[in-house]
């Protein structure tokens, strides 16, 4: 595993937050509006935020806000995500962390050229697994 960090959910003011906590903790903020992505928007949706990057060194905290049809609860705003060294290790996180839980995402290649899953676990607590084949600039 090379890393893990949290991945929030916002229920439509991603941005605003995401820009808050740059300029509170001196970060670099990247952000992809759902208008970029490969699924049809529509004028409410655009520029909601599909996925939002906040670094600073070594350190992540990446974000969306929810998407149309699946509004925010308290359980799905926040997951743990795990950046891992391959493939196989994503179908080992997957498998073994999604005993007894709920799939979320099937593990599969992503339009941003990861493999990725999400489960939520037997205790309620949402996981993503992804592997970049491609090192990250």
């Amino acid at each position: 595993m090379k890393e893990f960090n949290a991945y929030l959910n916002f229920p439509g003011n991603c941005r605003q937050a995401m820009e808050f906590y740059a300029k509170c903790l001196g970060a670099e903020l990247l952000v992809m509006p759902f208008s970029q992505g490969p699924m049809e928007v529509t004028p409410e949706t655009k520029d909601l935020v599909l996925h939002s990057r906040l670094s600073k060194g070594t350190q992540v905290i990446m974000a969306s806000d929810c998407p149309p049809g699946m509004p925010l609860t308290v359980g799905n705003n926040i997951s743990i995500c795990i950046n891992c060294e391959s493939r196989e290790e994503v179908d080992k996180f997957f498998a073994s962390l999604g005993d007894k839980g709920s799939v979320l995402m099937a593990t599969q290649d992503m339009f941003w050229g990861a493999y990725f899953s999400m489960i939520t676990d037997q205790f309620g607590i949402n996981w993503m697994f992804s592997f970049d084949a491609a090192p990250q600039s």
